[in-house]
């Protein structure tokens, strides 16, 4: 029986009303009775995928995992446990690491280890990283200031840097996560983008990874000439907190299914880190250390982009092997987004006028 016939069979007699549930039980009755021609390793690997659910049914809808091994029959899902495998390369070793460190279920972890390719590999981190990193050097250098750059006039005449008196020129919405303030911001932006960063774009794919992040930036960029009218901005917080607030928050909401060493340690060493940081920008903003010729960079891209992570993000995480698309709730996300987002357009050509905010001149 091909594949397409074995769906059939099961949507007409487990599934007449088309709900999208199977209870276990029946799914293994049907395997059972009839016979049906799988070969082991995908008998296994089906077997495994439903006895996984919690709730005791098995979706159609939940996840493409189901399709993907019913197709492959060359695969199979070990029954061990994956920190039981032994006689693992270096490689393979880092891929169960980063299985523990982002997904809550076994299933999954077993599921992407074993089909885990390098193919694609992680590069949008590493690219934004090193442009970052190159960046923060070449000015460096031409300045011959590594801390607070900000204050320096030829800084902010980068075409890089989101001021608001330059905010016609569109491209400054999202250049401005190449820019940083100093060594302290870039190495820490720098460190989480590849800790956290990295890993989540093994697991959940470049498309997904770099959609957040950018979400996260352009948030960031737009809620500053919002509510920070005259306030410049540099740095890659937004998409880092993106980044993080959303990986925080699925271990939080699957913290009895999370494997990785040390969770409650690392949660809170993360928070302070993350708030940390935040602190440190909100006194730059409001108390310069040294005397500028005009507001320092705001600290609203960190706040909007943990936003973004915890609404747009969390739900990517919470949908590995999962069709966005076909999620209800990924839909009301992409329409609130596209709602800030027009009307952050508006704002930005009218509200200036309107207010009579008094713009600092761009440098």
């Amino acid at each position: 029986m091909d594949r397409s016939s074995l769906f059939q069979l099961i949507q007409e007699q487990l599934d007449p009303e088309n709900t999208g549930f199977i209870a276990v039980e029946n799914i293994s009755s049907l395997l059972e009775q009839n016979e049906l021609q799988l070969d082991p390793s995908k008998l296994e690997m089906l077997f495994a995928l439903v006895q996984s659910n919690e709730e005791g049914q098995m979706s159609s809808k939940r996840s493409s995992s189901f399709r993907r091994a019913i197709a492959n029959g060359q695969r199979s899902l070990q029954r061990e446990i994956l920190l039981d495998e032994t006689g693992l390369g270096l490689y393979k070793r880092f891929v169960r690491y980063v299985a523990y460190e982002i997904l809550p279920c076994e299933t999954d972890r077993r599921w992407y280890f074993h089909q885990n390719r390098f193919c694609p590999p992680p590069i949008f981190m590493a690219i934004i990283t090193v442009i970052q990193i190159l960046i923060f050097l070449c000015y460096g250098a031409m300045l011959n200031k590594w801390v607070l750059q900000t204050y320096q006039l030829d800084f902010m005449k980068s075409p890089l840097v989101y001021h608001p008196g330059h905010r016609a020129q569109v491209w400054r919405f999202f250049t401005y996560m190449f820019m940083h303030v100093g060594l302290e911001q870039l190495g820490f932006n720098a460190l989480l983008q590849l800790m956290i960063g990295v890993p989540l774009e093994m697991v959940h794919g470049i498309l997904r990874i770099s959609l957040l992040y950018m979400a996260g930036v352009l948030a960031g960029s737009l809620t500053v000439s919002i509510t920070d009218m005259r306030a410049p901005v540099v740095g890659g917080s937004g998409g880092v907190y993106a980044l993080c607030s959303a990986h925080l928050a699925n271990v939080v909401m699957n913290w009895a299914g999370m494997r990785c060493p040390y969770k409650l340690l690392r949660m809170i060493l993360a928070l302070v880190c993350m708030s940390s940081e935040v602190g440190r920008a909100v006194w730059l903003r409001f108390s310069p250390p040294l005397p500028s010729s005009g507001p320092q960079p705001s600290f609203m891209a960190h706040l909007s982009g943990a936003v973004v992570g915890i609404s747009m993000g969390l739900l990517i995480l919470r949908s590995y092997e999962e069709s966005l698309q076909r999620q209800c709730s990924w839909w009301v996300i992409l329409l609130s987004f596209a709602t800030f987002f027009v009307f952050a357009i508006f704002w930005n050509i009218f509200a200036y006028d309107l207010l009579g905010v008094q713009i600092p001149p761009p440098p």
